[in-house]
């Protein structure tokens, strides 16, 4: 009988696999040229289906912009985005009144429930240089007993995220940022209120590691029984998980209630851990819909028509906030925000 912890291997397409209590992580990893002045690429954009480019042409796509990259008003609701910046910086705007330039390390997390409407765009500030932008984006469902929950918008900076720094008996480092649930000591600041990751039970931890060739780490067991885990090792050539060796990418589907030895192959691996008890709800989906039942969905889609989710109050569907870098939010009551550091 196998006593490896991994349980199953996968390659990575786009988007990643992911098991309940997630419904969807996408990696984007952009290589952007110089900006034009106007917050766009200073590209040509001929050949791309504009409105719906998601070629990867010369290693970046517009996605459902025109003029920036991004992702123009488009409504949700049911369940939340997590989003995680490494690299370039987003400008996000939505029908509660929030404003919000983020990125560098930066995580986002909008809790949709009864509806809400975002953008999401990616301005190229950088005129003189490249503008590179790497970041992920997890949607994370919601039980039946908060999909109509009033919508949260909250920014966990960089700067508060917390972290640790391990060095194995080598000395080799491995850095844990702990965006969700805990790491050993280090806990995650709180998840928004109604969130599935706020529920006792639930068992959620988002983590991102990176380790330096040769760096050895144990990944801690999960707290609860029934709890399912995901490491996506997306950066590197070749890893040891759990004893087995692996090539990345790929997705790792691990036992999670026993420790599991993790080791970096001869270059930087990275990986993201997504880990949570399954909802254990049906779910039913209709693009930025996703509620328990087709019924739920119609009503869905009809309220959407009815009321646009408070509506937009932008003069533009894909709002973008200026050439200056600094990171900041808006919230909803007015309270403006900037990280420390």
């Amino acid at each position: 009988m196998s006593t490896s912890p991994v349980l199953a291997i996968r390659p990575l397409g786009f988007p990643w696999e992911t098991a309940d209590p997630f419904l969807f992580c996408a990696y984007h990893d952009d290589a952007y040229p110089r900006g034009n002045g106007q917050l766009g690429p200073a590209a040509s954009l001929a050949g791309r289906d504009i409105g719906q480019d998601f070629s990867r042409k010369d290693g970046w796509s517009m996605y459902h912009g025109d003029g920036v990259p991004g992702f123009p008003a488009h409504p949700h609701r049911g369940f939340e985005t997590v989003t995680i910046v490494r690299k370039g910086l987003i400008d996000h705007s939505d029908s509660l009144g929030a404003v919000a330039r983020f990125g560098g390390g930066d995580v986002q997390w909008v809790t949709a429930g009864k509806g809400i409407v975002h953008s999401e765009m990616f301005p190229l500030l950088e005129t003189e240089q490249d503008n590179p932008l790497e970041l992920f984006q997890i949607w994370l469902n919601l039980p039946k007993r908060n999909k109509m929950a009033e919508p949260h918008f909250t920014m966990l900076w960089n700067e508060q995220v917390p972290r640790r720094v391990l060095a194995d008996a080598e000395g080799r480092k491995s850095e844990v940022a702990v965006i969700a649930g805990h790491f050993g000591d280090a806990q995650a600041l709180p998840p928004p209120p109604d969130s599935w990751a706020a529920q006792d039970e639930a068992d959620v931890a988002i983590w991102t590691l990176r380790m330096e060739p040769g760096a050895t780490l144990q990944l801690p067991p999960a707290v609860l029984a029934g709890t399912r885990r995901t490491l996506y090792f997306f950066k590197g050539d070749a890893a040891m998980v759990g004893g087995q060796p692996v090539q990345g990418p790929v997705a790792i589907s691990l036992e999670a209630d026993v420790e599991v030895a993790v080791a970096a192959g001869d270059t930087v691996c990275e990986f993201l851990l997504l880990q949570g008890r399954p909802i254990g709800e049906p779910v039913a989906q209709y693009g930025p819909f996703v509620m328990n039942t087709q019924a739920e969905i119609m009503q869905a889609m009809q309220d959407y028509r009815r009321t646009q989710f408070g509506g937009w109050s932008f003069g533009d569907a894909a709002p973008v906030h200026g050439s200056e870098p600094k990171r900041f939010a808006r919230y909803p009551d007015g309270r403006e925000e900037t990280p420390a550091g």
